[in-house]
């Protein structure tokens, strides 16, 4: 592979480049230090091609920090995933742990766990990462087998590691990987951190000699595959959740539910969670049951895409005749989850009802396992897009409810300050169907969020005869109704986007800080306006936000005075323009048709009129 890069020099010099001198300066970096032949292949044939714009794109802007860490396309190309990108990373993030930990005999004491996922380059990416720091007398714990994301922050803890690295896009298309960098504290990283380690990465571009040296994967003392260590723990800790009344109705409880992996990671871990706490086994869909890069039977391999992602379940659901489906995405970290209604059709439960049970379950569970339980003391977390359920609970419940920015980054640094407060969390979620159901994991967790939803559906099942869905329309007449809408556009245009939103920020007469003021030709009226990209919050005091501001991300709420919510923001990680949206009911109010009629219209207003979809020619979900 790595003869390739001196024939291909040797190339270059014959060839007419393209006269634009950074452009140039680019692709001679890229030839001399790219030792993939085929993605030094796909530089050297537009450079022959004279592929001019197609190299500029490729070469003169960096993949850059997202709310997931890196990820994109895998092909040749500072902007994207490829082998030199992963070594130049994982440099930058070697050459910032040496600066944080100066005291060099940390490294090889501590070192750095690495994982990866079932998709194609995952391992070599990983491996080329443990490479790195092997170089630089780091001690390497990488898994030699595909692991779900949640085992990398769980190693994190338990060997006490300086930091993680997990190859995973989650649940991206298949062109696409991912690079998830976590923290000391188990957590992914957040500023400054980010900041310090983008800088680190553009500060060590050129690999160094033995950043391709695959014999230091050789018989190397300082790498080990932590499995053995961290997977048995990680159950046994699952199992302490739960209280031998839960374990043993869990092992009477008739209840099935179907699996599918979604072509991913978690089927063998899902089967030694069901096992650990007395759950039966699982139904699986065995068309998506094994790894398999290529997520032959679902191009979008996302539980959360809904009902297209999740046909194959509901076929073998169907015809198994069990009453839940539970859902992993590919690298196990989220969970969806669907169940048989009166009508014999399943219905696939929101990433804000599912929160809603799981909070309900949490505190239940808690009060369950504690001889003298003091809620006062006790945390949920949410991040700002999510629904106010949990804040809805803790008004009448007691316990502290917190909001955060979106993403699980926020939502584990807000878990770890509460737990330095000396506070017990509980349970933190985001909407798109991340669950957080213990702080084993400072991350979300779809393995551990399986295993409480199966042991939760059979609680009610077997203790209260009750139903998922039964159990979400008590909540509801407990805490309030709730009603939520999330969706998006696709809208791959970034100047697009940008005047999108700069449109919504100087709406009258284009005055900088002027946002529309109601919908509908005002039937329905704006009370105060939160803008977390340029700073702005017109409902407090000195008009700024109490959460932390974000400019590389696009992200507007409206408040309206009938309660109705609104946030509009850019995906980190796919070409979309969000929106999230929610009424929310008081207790005594049951008109929940009206309420629910109502939100519908709203929404449908509101996404017209500020994102203009058919002016902007913006495309819809799917099955909008």
């Amino acid at each position: 592979m790595c003869h390739a890069m001196p024939q291909a020099i040797c190339q270059l010099r014959n060839m007419p480049l393209s006269g634009d001198k950074e452009l140039d300066e680019q692709i001679k970096k890229w030839v001399k230090w790219d030792h993939n032949g085929d993605t030094l292949g796909q530089i050297m044939e537009a450079v022959k091609n004279e592929q001019w714009d197609v190299l500029r794109c490729r070469l003169c802007r960096r993949i850059s920090f997202g709310t997931s860490g890196l990820r994109g396309v895998m092909r040749a190309g500072f902007d994207s995933m490829n082998e030199l990108v992963v070594i130049q990373a994982a440099q930058g993030l070697c050459a910032y742990l040496m600066e944080q930990y100066p005291e060099e005999s940390m490294w090889p004491e501590r070192g750095i766990v690495v994982g990866f996922d079932g998709r194609y380059n995952s391992q070599r990416f990983a491996e080329l990462t443990a490479i790195v720091f092997l170089s630089s007398n780091f001690r390497v714990y990488l898994f030699e087998r595909p692991v779900p994301t949640p085992f990398v922050p769980y190693t994190i803890q338990r060997l006490n590691c300086l930091a993680g690295v997990m190859v995973t896009a989650s649940h991206n298309p298949k062109q696409e990987n991912g690079y998830k960098i976590y923290w000391t504290n188990g957590a992914q990283i957040i500023p400054p951190h980010e900041e310090g380690i983008s800088q680190a990465i553009l500060d060590n571009l050129k690999p160094k000699e033995d950043s391709w040296d695959e014999t230091v994967l050789c018989a190397n003392e300082l790498l080990c595959d932590p499995y053995n260590d961290v997977v048995p723990a990680y159950f046994d800790a699952l199992k302490k959740e739960m209280t031998c009344t839960l374990l043993e109705a869990n092992g009477k409880c008739q209840l099935s539910f179907t699996y599918t992996a979604m072509h991913g990671v978690g089927y063998p871990f899902i089967q030694l969670a069901f096992a650990k706490v007395s759950l039966k086994p699982v139904i699986p869909v065995r068309e998506q049951v094994e790894p398999d890069p290529e997520f032959p039977t679902t191009p979008k391999p996302n539980p959360e895409e809904g009902k297209t992602a999740m046909a194959l379940s509901i076929k073998t659901a169907t015809s198994k005749k069990t009453p839940v489906i539970l859902a992993n995405d590919p690298d196990a970290d989220r969970l969806a989850v669907a169940e048989v209604g009166d009508d014999k059709k399943y219905k696939l439960f929101t990433g804000n009802e599912l929160g809603a049970l799981l909070g309900w379950w949490a505190l239940e569970n808690y009060k369950l396992n504690s001889e003298e339980p003091d809620v006062s003391k006790c945390v949920m977390v949410a991040s700002t897009v999510s629904s106010n359920i949990l804040k809805c609970m803790a008004d009448v419940e007691g316990f502290t409810f917190h909001e955060t920015l979106t993403g699980f980054k926020w939502i584990a640094s807000k878990v770890i300050d509460e737990q330095n407060a000396g506070k017990k969390v509980l349970f933190a979620f985001e909407e798109s169907i991340g669950y957080m159901v213990s702080t084993n994991v400072l991350d979300k967790d779809g393995i551990s969020a399986a295993a409480h939803v199966a042991t939760m559906a059979c609680y009610l099942r077997c203790k209260k005869c009750m139903s998922l869905q039964e159990k979400l329309r008590d909540i509801y007449e407990k805490y309030g109704y709730h009603a939520s809408i999330v969706s998006y556009f696709i809208c791959r245009d970034r100047s697009l986007i940008k005047q999108i939103f700069n449109r919504l920020r100087t709406f009258d007469d284009e005055q900088e800080n002027t946002y529309p003021t109601g919908i509908l030709d005002g039937e329905f009226e704006i009370e105060n306006v939160r803008d977390l990209t340029t700073g702005y919050d017109s409902s407090t005091p000195d008009k700024k936000p109490v959460l932390p501001v974000d400019e590389n991300t696009q992200m507007i709420t409206f408040t309206f005075k009938n309660g109705f919510v609104i946030t509009l923001r850019t995906s980190g990680t796919e070409p979309k323009l969000k929106y999230y949206a929610e009424m929310c009911g008081k207790p005594e109010d049951k008109r929940w048709d009206e309420l629910e009629k109502t939100t519908r219209r709203m929404v449908e207003a509101a996404v017209n009129e500020f994102y203009e979809p058919e002016t902007n020619g913006l495309q819809r979900k799917p099955e909008d």
